[in-house]
């Protein structure tokens, strides 16, 4: 009697299934509301709750899946954003004599750092340095609330929920960390070492940095999903064009203008890793021996620029400009 009561349950469970109305929209599903066993209720269509996204049958499921490398390395360029702009802004106002600095770089990096870690300790799952997440497989994913469905043209069926989790949302997060940390440890920092400038160039660096943040909100926002699967390009591209920038403004035309200061060699050796770390992004160093070579190139437009300045003499450029011809 009791395994035919059993069998009759299972029975009306798949008929109750079975009735339900097709789940319309690219990112609509039903939530489990019940299991035992072998034996699953779901609910009506709609939204996925927050860490869940829709399968092929229509179902909300966990994102239970780690990270894929490129997934790192697209949180690691969301998250150099924030400290590439401290350290222009705070090499641009703070002076060639200033000697904060230095102190200012790496309070800014300590900041970004701190920031980091914090944001994974209060993601999914608390308190461990990984994360967990929904593989992304358009670039529809990043953008559900385009995507809700109208049935009858009159009433939309509202499913947008975040198909991507975490990778839209962690940005904000570590972003106001990042806005937060600063607040508390730079205005200190600043006004105790910074004695080279003058009170109204102090903070600027700091005032910048207000300006910068909401900009990069914005920018995550919109285009966090173009972002996705073009900053590797962006990375390549921005760098091979700041280090020209760099090298021509610093007239830096031989190995020896190259070597005669540190400086010099501290910017060279960061655009060589943010090239190794765009080569790797495009990449994705799916097979290890094939992709591995590619880093040889990295060295590559900074020896092109030294074997072709005394063709174009950046020098002489810059000094016409100067003197307005």
């Amino acid at each position: 009697m009791k395994g035919e009561i059993t069998q009759s349950l299972g029975a009306w469970v798949l008929f109750a299934v079975d009735i339900q109305p097709a789940c319309l929209g690219l990112y609509c599903g039903k939530t489990l509301l019940f299991k035992n066993g072998s034996t699953e209720i779901y609910g009506e269509c709609g939204v996925c709750p927050r860490g869940q996204r829709t399968n092929a049958h229509k179902y909300c499921q966990p994102c239970t899946e780690s990270p894929e490398l490129y997934d790192w390395l697209y949180l690691g360029f969301m998250a150099m954003l924030p400290l590439v702009l401290h350290w222009f802004f705070i090499e641009w106002y703070s002076g060639k004599k200033s000697s904060s600095a230095l102190f200012q770089h790496i309070t800014a990096l300590f900041e970004c750092s701190m920031a980091a870690i914090i944001t994974l300790l209060v993601s999914d799952p608390v308190g461990v340095l990984y994360i967990r997440s929904c593989r992304v497989l358009m670039l529809s994913d990043w953008y559900t609330m385009l995507y809700n469905p109208s049935p009858d043209y009159v009433t939309t069926v509202h499913c947008t929920h975040e198909a991507v989790y975490p990778l839209y949302t962690i940005v904000f997060i570590y972003y106001a960390f990042c806005l937060v940390l600063m607040m508390l440890l730079r205005p200190l920092l600043v006004k105790k070492i910074a004695c080279g400038l003058g009170k109204s160039d102090r903070f600027k660096s700091i005032y910048a940095a207000l300006y910068f943040f909401p900009i990069l909100t914005v920018l995550q926002a919109v285009g966090g999903g173009l972002l996705y699967y073009a900053f590797p390009y962006i990375i390549l591209v921005l760098s091979l064009v700041t280090l020209a920038v760099y090298m021509s403004a610093s007239e830096i035309e031989n190995c020896y203008d190259l070597l005669v200061r540190k400086k010099r060699l501290i910017v060279l050796f960061s655009h060589w890793l943010l090239h190794a770390y765009g080569i790797i992004s495009i990449s994705r160093v799916d097979k290890l021996e094939q992709d591995l070579p590619l880093l040889a190139l990295v060295p590559t437009p900074a020896l092109f620029y030294l074997f072709t300045a005394k063709f174009t003499e950046p020098s002489r450029i810059l000094s016409e400009g100067a003197n307005g011809h």
